[in-house]
């Protein structure tokens, strides 16, 4: 669970991240889960898009996403969608 200074934290440094992900008509599809899973164990904090053709909205993609990937939603902007999970083996992110 995140406190509120460690969000405001991982907001600061998702502002300067571009998206790597995008979310299409498609929907949240296993291959998407599976790219999302890999990008969080490499990165820890993720910026994805979800397109206009998404048939769910931004939140719902947030939501589905972090409870198939185990992680937690840092913000959601628009259509831009932030994630962090932290990584148990090499920690990329620490807070103070």
């Amino acid at each position: 669970m995140l406190t509120s200074k460690n969000r405001a934290k991982l907001r600061s440094l998702a502002n300067t991240t571009e998206s790597i992900l995008q979310v299409g008509k498609g929907g949240v599809g296993a291959q998407v889960v599976v790219q999302v899973n890999d990008a969080l164990e490499a990165r820890e904090l993720i910026k994805l898009t979800v397109l206009e053709t998404c048939p769910d909205s931004a939140k719902e993609v947030a939501a589905q996403l972090a409870g198939d990937t185990d992680a937690e939603v840092v913000q959601v902007i628009g259509r831009k969608v932030t994630l962090y999970r932290r990584n148990p083996k090499k920690p990329v992110i620490l807070f103070d």
